[in-house]
């Protein structure tokens, strides 16, 4: 399975998933409990630090995963620049930039067989009463592989688009992006279920 694992090895890459997991469930939900931007924003600077600790190569690479919120962020900023509620829209801002930021830090550097695992340990109770775990261990994996891939594929057919036309694409590359989905998961399940399938 290919890793999200950045190949920039750095002190991160050392410590246990579970530990980095629990830290971003904890830094996640103290970002929740201000609504004060000041705080907000020295959090989102700890956090460039945090990237910046990694060396340049690192940090880049962490920035250019994140660039895919910044029509999130845009949605944001206008409709709280409309309602006048500037204050609010920076703290939502820079709270879900902060969010996404840790965890794409957590996943640059973490194997994802080792979040696998964590995951299989936290529903041992499940497994112990009976059910079958697996396949939510596997859509989660899944979950993390493959939504940066589609992204990506929704990035390529936005460039497709504007190479035939001077018109932005938007909503029309809605269809053959979800084809595309589709197509993947058909792959997926037929690989799935050369292996013997979920069992």
């Amino acid at each position: 399975m290919i890793s999200l694992t950045s190949p920039v090895r750095i002190w991160a890459h050392g410590m246990r998933a579970g530990v980095k997991l629990g830290l971003l469930s904890l830094a996640t939900g103290a970002l929740f409990a201000s609504e004060n931007p000041v705080v907000l924003g020295g959090a989102a600077l700890g956090v460039g630090a945090l990237y910046l600790t990694g060396g340049t190569r690192f940090a880049r690479a962490g920035l250019d995963g994140l660039r895919m919120l910044w029509p999130f962020l845009l949605v944001i900023a206008l409709w709280h620049g409309v309602t006048g509620q500037i204050a609010a829209g920076l703290a939502v801002t820079l709270r879900l930039l902060t969010a996404v930021a840790l965890a794409n830090f957590v996943t640059m550097t973490t194997q994802l067989s080792d979040m696998i695992a964590v995951m299989s340990w936290l529903l041992t109770p499940l497994r112990r009463m009976g059910l079958s775990t697996r396949a939510l261990e596997l859509s989660v994996a899944l979950v993390v592989r493959f939504a940066p891939s589609l992204a990506q594929k929704g990035g390529r057919l936005t460039e497709s688009w504007r190479a035939r036309s001077p018109r932005r694409a938007g909503w029309k590359i809605v269809t053959p992006l979800a084809a595309l989905a589709i197509d993947d998961a058909e792959y997926v399940a037929e690989a799935l279920r050369a292996r013997g399938g979920m069992e």
